[in-house]
């Protein structure tokens, strides 16, 4: 018997030395993780603003074609903490858990899209012989952003969106000129679609070299 015993003993220390296993973002969320999400919103300090740093990554600038200059992914965790801080002072834990129930959770996605002397609001277009000129300019339109290709990849499938967006950027200076500068990108996804914890966001812009980014579930929220 004490044999039996020592064995057991060893196998469960054994087990208990393993690596435990690592599992997609939680969802949905328990009631005390939609509380918890509600009330580090509510704060609009720090505390908030370190939190949604961690759903973003910021890119370094290509040698040539647009600027990707970040990838945000919003879990429904981040989301329900930034509904949180969009809304008045009286708005409660209660009516928060209220809201959260009325929706399916989902996952956001946001990308930031810049110009680069390369590729800038201006696209050269060769002129006729008569014009003087080699080259001409055309301003390049607001909906650029279509040509951009965007595929979220999980476990090898490609998740299809349940919704997509795209909006134009303008800088504008003191005189009141604006100019197109680049967009934003918004893309939901079904937050159960989401089988592992190391999603890829791939995008494949018009020009320059295709970006592939991995996001870690695991240290998110």
């Amino acid at each position: 018997m004490h044999q039996r015993l020592s064995s057991f003993s060893c196998l469960f220390a054994t087990v208990l030395l393993l690596p435990a296993p690592s599992f997609a973002m939680a969802t949905p969320l328990s009631e005390e993780a939609v509380r918890e999400a509600y009330f580090l919103g509510q704060r609009h300090g720090q505390d908030f603003t370190d939190l949604l740093a961690k759903y973003t990554k910021m890119l370094s600038m290509p040698e040539s074609g647009p600027y990707i200059s970040s990838i945000t992914f919003f879990t429904p965790f981040a989301l329900v903490a930034q509904h949180s801080s969009q809304r008045t002072m009286n708005y409660s834990a209660q009516q928060a858990a209220q809201d959260h129930r009325q929706l399916e959770e989902f996952v956001r996605i946001i990308i930031q899209i810049q110009f680069t002397p390369s590729y800038g609001a201006l696209i050269p277009r060769p002129t006729g012989s008569r014009s003087g000129s080699p080259i001409g300019y055309s301003l390049r339109p607001s909906d650029f952003w279509k040509d951009f290709q965007v595929a979220v990849l999980d476990t090898d499938r490609s998740l299809a969106p349940i919704s997509s967006s795209g909006t134009p950027n303008y800088g504008c200076d003191q005189d009141g000129g604006c100019m197109l500068v680049g967009a934003t990108l918004q893309f939901d996804y079904p937050a159960k679609a989401f089988k592992s914890d190391s999603p890829t966001v791939q995008i494949t812009p018009p020009e320059g070299d295709p970006l592939s980014v991995d996001f870690d579930l695991s240290r998110l929220r």
